[in-house]
């Protein structure tokens, strides 16, 4: 037989048993707390198909990006502003391993010395026109000549050596960039302000697409194209006499 007393709940009882009542809720939340919450699978942070960093200045003062391009592959392809350039870019060999098979240099001021057009746009016109001449509806205009007599791959100051305006254009398939260059009428020789714009998509089938377009306010010449240099094996201490092209 149990008989129940009433406990008489006056304020002194209430304080005295009210640490008690605290410190067991407290342990009973950190007890909660401590449990170990169900697994759950991480979410991998989002590839960034285009990156942009600073690559230095010209003499002129001119701010030089690198734009770097990364589909899902894992193919990474690497342009600068000035001249369009394509300073590296890495594909898969047969084990699947990534290196750059594109030759270029080390830093933009090597890029400004020397002129191989390694990696280079090139324009107004590739190629050469000879003794810098050219002769479109019935008048002739004299280019400036950077090859002996004859002009080569633009002139002077082509497109290779002039900063582009960038930015990232949106595809479905890949990363891309669009670049911009507008050059005015009579500038070394040609008629014409010319606006060119050139896209490199870079798609997830591992394929670098590299279109162009051109627009003008003046009958003109224009011959756009792109400079790289390849050695497939990936190793640069090896010549190339032994690559075979399908």
């Amino acid at each position: 037989t149990h008989v129940y007393q009433p406990i008489k709940m006056n304020k002194s009882f209430i304080q005295s048993i009210l640490p008690a009542i605290l410190l067991a809720t407290s342990i009973f939340m950190v007890q909660c707390k401590n449990e170990t919450p169900p697994a759950q699978a991480e979410t991998p942070p989002p590839v960034q198909a285009v990156s942009k960093s600073a690559y230095g200045t010209t003499p002129a003062g001119q701010a030089v990006d690198k734009f770097t391009l990364k589909n899902k592959q894992g193919m990474q392809v690497e342009v600068i502003t000035y001249g369009g350039i394509i300073t590296s870019w890495t594909a898969p060999d047969k084990a699947g391993n990534y290196a750059n098979v594109v030759l270029g240099y080390d830093s933009l001021a090597q890029y400004i010395k020397a002129t191989p057009y390694f990696g280079a746009l090139i324009g107004r016109y590739g190629n050469r026109i000879a003794k810098g001449k050219f002769t479109l509806d019935g008048q002739t205009y004299q280019l400036e000549t950077n090859d002996g007599p004859n002009t080569l791959h633009g002139g002077v100051k082509g497109f290779d050596k002039v900063v582009w305006t960038a930015s990232e254009h949106n595809v479905d398939n890949g990363a891309a960039l669009k670049l911009t260059h507008v050059s005015k009428d009579g500038e070394g020789g040609y008629p014409g302000t010319l606006t060119s714009t050139v896209v490199y998509h870079l798609t997830d089938d591992n394929a670098l697409e590299v279109s162009y377009e051109a627009t003008t306010d003046k009958k003109t010449i224009v011959n756009l194209t792109q400079h790289s240099y390849f050695n497939l094996s990936g190793d640069f201490t090896k010549p190339i006499l032994d690559h075979e092209l399908t």
